[in-house]
């Protein structure tokens, strides 16, 4: 398609869905508006996933028009599509430093932190930790890092944030002009989050070659389509500029292709992803497979 249209119409359905949110539902419940805004926040995420690889057009630009503003409010779209695009240099999948998506740390790192700071990381390895502390230590991370970037005169970083903030004032006004209150809104962005957080909890493992890093959630339920089926996140990496919707078919006709490639890292739904590591983590903190170069080491 020169348009992929399923797309688009996504992109429209998340807009009239949230005007709906902000100035209809509330009318009639304000916790059913928050209920439905969380997953309508995960879905425009998972979208600008879909424009930042190349779609729903040509030009990726005409995209990005569509999908700038961050319904989440805390995730500039500038930064998510160059943290993203980085994150998929697959050698680098897991490494501590060069991998801007990963909750790995250097081993030597994580010996230095005080004993508080690695109970909550430890909890955060988790995935109940990971939906309830994700998001605030997913931003503060990553705001940290940005800061640093742009202290250091990294240009692409600054600007990612000051086209952010005209674009998200811009939200924040609407938010305020509706019948919802703007508390209501940020627990409603809080709570996108955090079903994000269920998509990336596991995506990618340690592992010594590159092509067992990353992992299939073979789960076709609600959740495989607020994430766009990036559950199927091997066919994914190996084809980052396939539509979300043709991922499905592609995966079933090559499954053992894909299953021989990432080791068989693989889980039948988000509901054992559950079971087995709701309060359990899935891998230490510090990356087991971790040697730093001579010049981290120094």
């Amino acid at each position: 398609m020169r348009v992929e249209w399923p797309t688009l119409a996504l992109i429209a359905a998340s807009y009239g869905l949230l005007m709906i949110c902000l100035f209809w539902v509330p009318m009639a419940s304000l916790g059913l508006a928050v209920a439905i805004l969380i997953p309508v926040i995960a879905l425009q995420s998972s979208l600008q996933h879909e424009v930042l690889h190349g779609d729903p057009f040509a030009r990726r630009w005409l995209g990005e028009m569509l999908v700038f503003p961050a319904f989440n409010l805390f995730v500039p779209y500038l930064r998510f599509r160059d943290t993203h695009l980085a994150h998929h240099q697959d050698a680098n999948l897991t490494d501590p430093y060069d991998d801007p998506e990963t909750n790995y740390l250097d081993p030597v790192v994580w010996s230095r932190l005080t004993g508080w700071r690695q109970a909550l990381l430890n909890a955060n390895n988790t995935l109940s930790g990971r939906m309830i502390l994700g998001p605030i230590i997913g931003q503060i991370a990553f705001m940290a890092a940005d800061w640093r970037a742009i202290r250091a005169g990294d240009r692409a970083v600054l600007w990612g944030w000051l086209w952010h903030i005209p674009v998200t004032a811009a939200l924040v006004g609407l938010v305020i002009a509706s019948p919802m209150p703007f508390w209501a809104y940020l627990l409603a962005c809080y709570g996108g989050l955090a079903v994000l957080k269920i998509r990336t909890f596991l995506e990618h493992q340690a592992h010594a070659r590159a092509s067992g890093r990353t992992a299939v959630i073979e789960d076709r339920g609600l959740l495989a389509f607020l994430f766009l089926n990036n559950n199927l996140h091997v066919v994914h990496h190996m084809h980052p500029r396939l539509p979300w919707y043709r991922l499905p078919a592609l995966y079933r006709a090559n499954r053992d292709r894909y299953l021989t490639r990432n080791g068989g890292y693989a889980y039948a739904s988000y509901a054992e992803v559950a079971r087995r590591h709701l309060w359990r983590a899935k891998e230490p903190v510090p990356h087991p497979l971790y040697r730093a170069p001579a010049e981290r080491r120094n």
